[in-house]
């Protein structure tokens, strides 16, 4: 293969320039052969193998650290960290800081918003589970014990996030849109729960539920719109949630992330409609 056809992402690594864009799984392979035994992922990059929907291209420089007294690693393309920490485990076959430790680290790195992300997938309890993919990968309770034990930075930063992480939320997008309202001084919503109708029969899940004043959020995503077949689903779903009396208030990707305040103001007079004092 030519050296143009080749890319560089490390000193002393070369990729065929094709793969040096799949992502986090690319890059790790990438550098393993430069992994000391003592070293191991962590930060953004162990997020990213932990499945972290966070904000950001996989090709990032690779977050890579060793316990103390070993001094950091210092690459092209590598960022080196020295911790006292860090729990090591494997995780998509390479040495990677632990999901307790992987989100104390990533409190240092993110902003409060991508904190809560993380910390959200790795608590999640998802409703259909993947026997191959055991989950939660952590617990609030787990959480709660490393942050007691946590002195490095971003440690007031991590407690400061624990009483806004949920263990149900099943996206990205449905955790910044609970922090958007939450934000906004509305009641806690129910995150993912299932509703039944006055006869106990199932209706659907539903994404945020104000249960005393019977409005749902729904966040309305792309593939709504591309999938004809998902489309048809969630529109039969929404339509039964109505007849039985609940109100529904859709929120696309612009009502989150381009004029939130719009979306905050649709919430807020639905909830007022339906008996809300605030």
């Amino acid at each position: 293969m030519r050296g143009g056809d080749l890319a560089r992402p490390f000193t002393g690594v070369r990729v065929p320039r094709q793969l040096s864009d799949l992502g986090i799984i690319t890059w790790c392979r990438g550098y393993e052969p430069l992994l000391r035994p003592d070293q191991f992922f962590s930060h953004l990059t162990a997020a990213r193998l932990w499945g972290c929907p966070l904000h950001g291209p996989q090709d990032e420089a690779l977050h890579v650290s060793v316990l103390h007294p070993a001094r950091a690693p210092r690459s092209a393309g590598v960022v080196g960290h020295q911790t006292r920490d860090a729990h090591v485990v494997t995780r998509q076959g390479f040495p990677c800081s632990d999901p307790a430790s992987t989100w104390l680290a990533l409190a240092s790195v993110v902003d409060q918003n991508e904190l809560v992300v993380a910390g959200d997938h790795l608590l999640l309890d998802p409703y259909q589970l993947d026997p191959h993919d055991v989950r939660p990968y952590t617990t609030l309770e787990q959480l709660t014990t490393a942050v007691e034990d946590f002195h490095g930075r971003g440690a007031r930063a991590a407690a400061s996030v624990l009483p806004l992480l949920s263990s149900r939320a099943e996206s990205r997008t449905e955790t910044l849109l609970r922090l958007l309202l939450r934000r906004s001084g509305l009641p806690e919503p129910e995150v993912n729960p299932n509703v039944f109708d006055s006869a106990g029969r199932f209706i659907a899940r539903a994404d945020l539920l104000f249960r005393d004043w019977r409005v749902i959020v729904e966040y309305d995503g792309e593939q709504h719109r591309v999938d004809d077949h998902q489309y048809e689903i969630d529109l039969h779903r929404l339509e039964r949630l109505r007849s039985a009396g609940w109100t529904v208030v859709q929120v696309r990707k612009r009502g989150l992330f381009v004029t939130p305040a719009d979306t905050i103001a649709r919430v807020v007079r639905e909830l007022r409609a339906n008996g809300w004092p605030g």
